[in-house]
């Protein structure tokens, strides 16, 4: 095998000079903030004694609590088990925090007691000796630590609580709507936690999606990203948003060691979150930052993935201050070594700073992140010549990207966002971000399978990109009531701008194999500089409000946002712009919810997604037509139910994207918006405990994805490429009883066939795999210590996972993961 030196982007020990000036500058405007928030605090906080007025419904006494430290100012701290099967009654009118907690508690048995000026402690009975020690043999449980914020209207320290099993939230981030609970969202969405990205050892975001059965990883998990399909739609790993904000998180491929949350919405989400980049549809992720905790932490988890890949993670964190109101988080990553694909390495470092500053009336927050990753020969989309019977998958280690291919990405982000109460009802925020990349690749640009027997003819490029990213955000969100009906509206301004400079230079092409890749010498490529290509602005104006009776027992959700898009592409060779695009679009968007019981959710919403329009090419008649943003329809119903410990969601939907066809002419064609794509879709999702001792995480979804309108009708009614009819995932986690402190894990992950052509005349069969892990938790010296292992694709088989690509009319192929193993420890000191 010819082995090739790597090349590097050129960025120094650590970062260049324009990076550092980012970094620097970022870190400075962080501390500068901080200080001058916490000076501004005293002026305008609200003593946390005084009586607050309250309007919670009755419900489970997890979520009742919750709303009251929210509402109040107060820290509460408790056992997951003393609230489990308990329930509050409403709480309404003004109380004093102490009264509030005690009205909860009434009849439950269960008592509290102040630890300091601002933190409750809630115990059963008996709990605690008469010197407030835990009495003898007692063992000190998993901890709810609810860290309230002076007004409900926050979103900074506004984090809902981990639901039983500690995989998933209990609720999440819902764009303009702020943060909530599962149970008052009337879309699919599922936050996964911290406690599941680090014990399923994930090392991207596509990692994390393998437990939902609405999505699937676009693109092979041995290339340098991780797109996703979410819906039967394709979702950049560019749309990707940080807290809310789109252009802010690294551009190919994200480390989510730094990430507490990682949330996956389902469906469109203009009215929520804004014109995407790349005008996802399908559904949106959103990552929430780890922050520091009331205890330190110092975590070190050495790492090692096959099949040589040795790293490691380091989490720590602090808090400061006479009342803990500064908190420190950082999360460091490194891993280098061999992939569990031929002739494939992967180095990856990544370094995140969490700042956050909780005043009683004034919050802020900050995270600062630099990320590198080199991949050697990376892996692409394979594409099968028309008409040709796709060939059987290979062996999944197969690596047909030449060793001396490589994409080296350096990128450094940041992201500032402060919160001011401005009474107890109403909060004024601001945020702003950005996100500067460097990138550099030489890859097979494309693989095309020609006969039978797997021969491919492959396209070299060489490819040098920068991008330039920033975004900002203003606001106001607040509560009222007019009568018996509970306002809760926001108003908010955005900005995202983005600058694209890049070049193309392409290389011969190369004959090879996907049974028996055939390794050739190093091609001789020209290697252009970066020239500015494109600009982008998405800017918008939204208002939501969400209209409550009946102690919250019907919801009503209106919301509209004003979207403008803004872009102009610019020749690399000469400079000059070559194309302008401007137009706006108005997107209402409404949801409903209706609780029968306090645990039943009767669920709606109509949301529309939109993507930035095309200008027509000068070979069509109406060459420079452009057309308006395209504008995609949900339309879905749901039912969820939460069983105390255990939810489940099941919901129905469609989609209907716009698309563009060519209408056949003379002299020449034209091309018109009037083209159909439409999902149908039917989604059982399940998470949390079935019993104290197991859990379960998964579900399986339904698709009915069919071509409506096409060019001249030829594909009307055919299948929609790369969606199948059926994606199944299911978890489960087992605390076994014989070996105290060992827990084994098991999923399946099962789709069906798809076709990869417009015609329906290429097809990729069906695909099941199997994962197993186990993890073994001791201590020592009263520190914990945790040993995890993991095994993808136990069965070691080969499959073609998708037919999906970034090029529509031409759905490439993807391999499966091949069997991976990944041995991690973490010690706690």
């Amino acid at each position: 095998m010819l082995r090739c030196p790597r090349k590097r982007v050129e960025t120094g020990a650590f970062m260049d000079s324009r990076q550092r000036d980012h970094f620097f500058k970022a870190v400075l405007a962080a501390s500068s903030a901080i200080g001058l928030i916490s000076s501004l605090d005293a002026a305008v906080a609200q003593p946390a004694a005084n009586a607050v007025a309250y309007n919670i419904p009755a419900q489970p006494l997890t979520a009742a609590l919750t709303a009251v430290a929210q509402r109040s100012g107060l820290r509460l701290a408790y056992s997951a088990a003393l609230s489990a099967g308990r329930f509050a009654p409403a709480l309404q009118g003004s109380f004093t925090p102490v009264q509030a907690i005690e009205r909860l508690l009434a009849g439950t048995g269960l008592t509290y007691r102040f630890t300091n000026a601002n933190t409750v402690t809630i115990e059963g009975p008996g709990a605690t000796t008469a010197t407030g020690a835990m009495p003898a043999g007692a063992i000190a449980l998993d901890t709810i630590d609810v860290q309230g914020a002076s007004n409900p209207n926050a979103l900074i320290g506004n984090l809902p609580p981990v639901y039983a099993g500690g995989q998933v939230a209990s609720g999440g981030q819902v764009g303009i709507l702020g943060a909530r609970n599962v149970m008052n969202t009337p879309f699919n969405q599922t936050s996964y936690t911290s406690k599941l990205i680090q014990d399923q050892q994930a090392r991207s975001i596509a990692d994390i999606a393998a437990n939902d059965p609405s999505v699937r990883g676009s693109w092979s998990g041995s290339s340098y990203t991780d797109p996703l399909i979410i819906r039967g739609f394709a979702t950049s790993n560019q749309d990707v948003a940080l807290n809310g904000m789109y252009g802010v998180v690294p551009l190919y491929s994200v480390s989510p060691e730094f990430a507490e949350r990682v949330e996956i919405l389902k469906g469109p989400s203009a009215l929520l979150n804004g014109l995407p980049p790349q005008g996802s549809i399908g559904g949106s992720v959103n990552i929430v930052p780890k922050r520091a905790t009331d205890e330190p932490i110092t975590q070190v988890t050495p790492a090692f993935f096959s099949r040589s890949q040795v790293g490691g993670h380091v989490d720590i964190g602090r808090r400061y201050g006479s009342s803990k109101e500064f908190g420190v988080r950082f999360n460091g990553v490194y891993r280098d070594g061999a992939t569990a694909v031929d002739h494939q390495s992967r180095e990856v470092g990544s370094s995140v700073f969490g700042l956050d500053y909780r005043g009683e009336a004034i919050r802020l927050s900050a995270d600062l992140g630099y990320q590198k990753q080199h991949t050697q020969a990376p892996v692409r989309p394979t594409y099968v010549a028309a008409g040709l019977p796709v060939p059987a998958a290979p062996n999944a280690t197969n690596n047909w990207a030449q060793p001396w291919t490589y994409v080296d990405t350096a990128e450094t982000f940041g992201a500032l966002r402060g919160e001011i109460d401005l009474s107890p009802d109403w909060t004024a925020f601001a945020a702003m971000g950005g996100r500067y990349t460097k990138a550099e690749s030489l890859y097979i640009f494309t693989n095309t399978i020609t006969n039978s027997a797997g021969n491919i003819t492959q396209t070299t490029r060489f490819l040098p990109e920068e991008v330039n990213s920033n975004t900002q955000e203003i606001g106001l969100r607040g509560h009222f009531a007019t009568g018996p009906v509970v306002h809760g509206v926001t108003l908010s301004a955005s900005r995202m701008f983005s600058q694209f400079a890049n070049n193309v230079a392409n290389g011969p092409a190369i004959a090879s194999n996907i049974y028996s890749p055939v390794i050739v010498a190093p091609i001789s490529i020209a290697r252009p500089d970066a020239r500015k290509a494109s600009e982008i602005e998405y800017s918008g104006l939204a208002v939501s409000d969400v209209l409550s009776i009946l102690d919250e027992r019907v919801q009503f959700i209106a919301g509209v946002r004003q979207q403008y898009a803004q872009s102009e592409s610019f020749s690399t060779a000469t400079g000059l712009q070559t194309d302008r695009y401007f137009k706006s679009a108005l997107s209402p968007s409404f949801g409903l919810i209706v609780k029968p019981w306090e645990n039943v959710s009767l669920y709606g919403n109509y949301i529309e997604g939109l993507q930035q329009g095309a200008i027509v090419g000068p070979a069509f008649a109406n060459a420079g037509e452009i057309f308006p943003p395209y504008v995609s329809i949900q339309k879905e119903a749901g039912v969820k139910v939460d069983w105390g410990t255990l939810t489940t969601t099941i919901s129905a939907f469609e989609i209907a994207q716009p698309s563009v066809i060519t209408i056949i002419g003379t002299p020449l064609s034209s091309q018109k918006l009037d083209g159909e794509l439409r999902n149908r879709g039917l989604e059982f999702n399940s998470f949390g405990q079935i019993v104290e001792t197991v859990r379960v995480l998964g579900g399986v979804a339904f698709y009915d994805a069919v071509q409506v309108k096409t060019a001249n009708a030829a594909n009307d009614g055919k299948t929609v490429p790369g969606v199948p009819r059926m994606q199944l995932n299911l978890g489960l986690e087992w605390d076994t009883p014989f070996v105290p402190g060992l827990t084994v894990s098991g999923r399946m992950i099962y789709t069906s066939s798809q076709y990869i052509d417009a015609a329906n005349t290429q097809s990729i069969p069906d695909w099941q795999r199997f994962d197993l892990g186990a993890r073994y938790v001791f201590e020592n010296e009263g520190k914990p210590i945790t040993i995890r292992f993991n095994v993808q694709n136990v069965l070691d088989r080969n499959y073609w996972a998708t037919a999906f690509s970034n090029f529509p009319s031409n759905h490439g192929l993807n391999m499966g993961v091949p069997r991976t193993f990944l041995l991690s420890t973490t010690f706690n000191f």
